[in-house]
C-alpha cells in the first residue's frame, strides 16, 4: 500500500453492496481489505480489482479470533493504517416468527448484530492509529420501521443503528466518527429469498409486482463513499428510503399498511 493511500476495510466483500463498494473505491484510488465466509464470492470480487491495490481473506464475522487474524492482516499490508471500517456483512433470514427455524434466528443475530459489535471491537486499535478514521455500518431502513416476516432482521436493524449513534458517541473521545447506511431494497440476491441465498421467503417478484422501487448496488456503494466522507450519522440509499424515514417519523400507520401490503398476502 502506497504511503498516502486511503484504506478501507469491507465485510460481506463477496457479493452485492460489499463487492460494489470495493469496486468503487478501488477505482477511486483506495487500498481495499476483502473479507467474507463465501471463498467463491471473495475471489470474484478480488478478480475485479487491481493486484497491487486489494488483500483478501476469509472469515467469519461472528469468529472473534477470525476478526483479530483479518485486522492483523490488514494492518500488516496497510502499515497499521484503517481509514474506514466498512461492516457491511449480513444476512437476510425472514418469515413469520413462529415459523423461523432456531439457527436461522441465531444466525441472523449473531451475523447482523454481533458481528458488527465484534467488527468495532476488534478494528479500534487501527481506527485510533489512523487520523479522520470512521465505521460505516450497514443497517437499513428495517432499522427505521418494523415489518411484518422481517421481525428478527429488523430487531438487528434497530440494533445497528442504536449501536452506532452510540459508538458515534463513545468514538468520538478517540477522534473516530461512526455512520450507518440505510438502503431500501436494493438488487441483491437476498431479494431472490431461496434458502441459502440469505432469506428463506421471496420478495423480489411482489416488489416488481406492485411498483416498489429497487436499487442498484452501486447506488448503495455511492452511498456508503458519502458515509466515509460526509457529516450526517444515517445515509439512506434510494428517494423510497427517504420516504420512509419521514414517514415512520411523522405517518407511522400509513407506512405499517403499506409494509404490510408489500410483504404479506392480507
Amino acid at each position: 500500500m502506497a504511503e498516502q493511500q486511503k484504506s478501507i476495510f469491507i465485510t460481506g466483500a463477496g457479493s452485492g453492496i460489499g463487492r460494489a463498494t470495493a469496486q468503487l473505491f478501488a477505482e477511486r484510488g483506495w487500498f481495499v481489505g476483502l473479507f467474507d465466509v463465501n471463498q467463491q464470492g471473495l475471489d470474484e470480487t478480488a478478480a475485479s480489482l487491481p493486484e497491487g491495490q486489494r488483500i483478501s481473506m476469509v472469515f467469519d464475522v461472528r469468529d472473534r479470533a477470525g476478526w483479530a487474524r483479518a485486522v492483523e492482516a490488514f494492518g500488516q499490508a496497510t502499515n497499521r493504517r484503517m481509514h474506514v471500517l466498512f461492516n457491511n456483512a449480513g444476512v437476510g433470514k425472514g418469515g413469520w416468527l413462529e415459523e423461523m427455524p432456531p439457527e436461522d434466528i441465531d444466525l441472523t443475530i449473531d451475523v447482523n448484530l454481533k458481528g458488527v459489535i465484534n467488527g468495532a471491537i476488534a478494528a479500534l486499535p487501527l481506527l485510533r492509529e489512523t487520523p479522520g478514521a470512521r465505521i460505516v455500518n450497514t443497517a437499513s431502513v428495517a432499522g427505521v420501521v418494523g415489518s411484518p416476516k422481517m421481525a428478527v432482521y429488523c430487531a438487528t436493524k434497530f440494533g445497528v443503528r442504536g449501536l452506532t449513534e452510540s459508538l458515534d458517541v463513545e468514538y468520538g473521545r478517540y477522534g473516530i466518527r461512526v455512520v450507518s447506511l440505510m438502503p431500501w431494497f436494493v438488487d441483491t440476491a437476498i431479494l431472490d429469498g431461496a434458502p441459502g441465498d440469505g432469506s428463506n421467503f421471496r420478495i423480489r417478484d411482489r416488489l416488481t409486482e406492485q411498483k416498489t422501487p429497487i436499487y442498484p448496488v452501486r447506488m448503495a456503494a455511492e452511498r456508503a463513499w458519502d458515509a466515509a466522507h460526509g457529516k450526517d450519522t444515517h445515509y439512506m440509499v434510494g428517494q423510497a428510503a427517504e420516504r420512509a424515514r419521514f414517514a415512520a417519523r411523522f405517518f407511522p400507520g400509513m407506512l405499517r399498511n403499506q409494509l404490510k401490503r408489500m410483504m404479506t398476502d392480507d
